[in-house]
């Protein structure tokens, strides 16, 4: 064990993410004085990224928070550094920096990097948007579309943001007068977020006929240009602009086994395969279902473990994922579940009231949606006024 002069078992974070903000809340409470956490990640703010999607429409703003002050509230230290190399014999990992840190246990939750997926389209990229999202909004409103439609690339497992987009484009629509533009989905999917299950699927095929937008399913883009997005297989779809959501591929580390796409292999505890403790939560995983609910479950798995090991009097537990989302229509909120077996949901339900103890916060976490609650006042942005504040 890492000596640090008090005898507590050193964890290493790597990422200060939902998944690593998470598993640290998880870790204070589950092991309290047996586990000195440290959280390492180059970016100095925690963002979270699921209310980015209104931003373009001015529905909403992203909460952000300083990541020292909310690593100390959750009893951790913090440095704006990230990890490049790890030697899992010896319990070191390297940072950009050169700093060597030793460990008694590694959590790897740097999340996936998001990269350009379509040609041709506007890439809708969350937190890190560069303003062209709301250039296509912009023209929407002024009546200057006759098409627009919305995309994802070919293994993108999370597409609640697209259909958000597009409900909350129909609500612009539905506040302009004269405006005619054609909304169009096209999707890789069998039926809109299918991940949830058939009956979700069906569901949401209602809702978005309902608000008037044409779904396109088992459509993969290649490409957009002049006026035509380029699908396969089947007919081009007409376009004035697309937006599409990025492609996503795991952060490689030295050191780190991973699949040709840069995503870390991990047991039903969270336990990366081929390296000794070394664990692995949230997006840099192969679990297909890349979401902040799913990644706060891995790390609750992942903490249990651990603290486990540490001593605590705590039982582990096995990854039993459920799914759960709020999408935003414009109107109402609607929530989805589903339980996972293989990425797909057995039983599914779309509904305009939560089939879970309500709590605000549109990430669902054990710890993560009380905590950032009771620091409501401490974030530097918001949901603008009217935003639904749901599960």
């Amino acid at each position: 064990m890492v000596d640090d002069g008090d005898g507590a078992v050193k964890v290493l974070i790597a990422g200060a993410g939902v998944a690593g903000v998470e598993a640290a809340l998880a870790l204070r409470d589950l092991g309290g004085d047996l586990i000195d956490v440290d959280m390492r990640d180059p970016r100095r703010e925690f963002a979270l990224r699921p209310f980015a999607v209104g931003e373009p429409y001015g529905a909403s703003r992203i909460f952000r928070y300083d990541m020292e002050t909310l690593a100390s509230r959750c009893g951790a230290s913090f440095h704006p550094d990230g990890i490049v190399s790890v030697d899992s014999q010896k319990q070191l990992a390297t940072t950009r920096n050169g700093e060597r840190l030793a460990y008694d246990y590694l959590l790897l939750a740097t999340g996936a990097r998001l990269l350009w997926a379509v040609p041709g389209a506007v890439t809708f990229w969350g937190v890190a948007d560069e303003g062209q999202v709301g250039d296509v909004v912009a023209d929407l409103r002024a009546g200057r579309l006759r098409n627009l439609v919305f995309t994802m690339p070919t293994g993108h497992s999370w597409g609640l943001p697209l259909y958000e987009l597009a409900l909350l484009g129909a609500r612009e629509l539905a506040k302009a007068n004269g405006v005619r533009t054609r909304l169009t989905v096209v999707t890789p999917e069998d039926a809109p977020l299918e991940v949830f299950g058939r009956r979700v699927g069906e569901q949401m095929s209602r809702l978005l006929e309902e608000r008037g937008i044409r779904v396109v399913c088992g459509a993969h883009p290649a490409g957009f240009d002049s006026g035509l997005l380029r699908v396969a297989p089947g007919e081009d779809v007409e376009a004035d602009a697309v937006i599409s959501l990025p492609r996503l591929e795991g952060r490689r580390m030295d050191g780190i086994p991973h699949d040709r796409r840069g995503f870390v292999s991990v047991d039903r505890y969270g336990r990366a395969i081929g390296v000794d403790r070394v664990f692995a939560a949230g997006d840099l995983t192969t679990f297909p279902v890349k979401q902040g609910g799913i990644a706060t479950q891995q790390a609750d798995v992942v903490a249990r473990t651990i603290a486990r090991e540490a001593g605590a009097e705590v039982e582990p537990e096995p990854l039993d994922p459920i799914l759960r989302g709020v999408l935003w229509t414009g109107r109402e909120p609607h929530y989805l579940y589903g339980r996972l077996s293989g990425g797909h949901g057995e039983v599914s339900s779309l509904s305009e009231r939560p089939p879970w103890p309500a709590q605000d916060g549109k990430v669902i976490g054990r710890y993560l949606t009380s905590f950032l609650d009771s620091l409501a006042d401490g974030g530097d942005s918001r949901p603008a006024a009217g935003t639904p504040s749901a599960p």
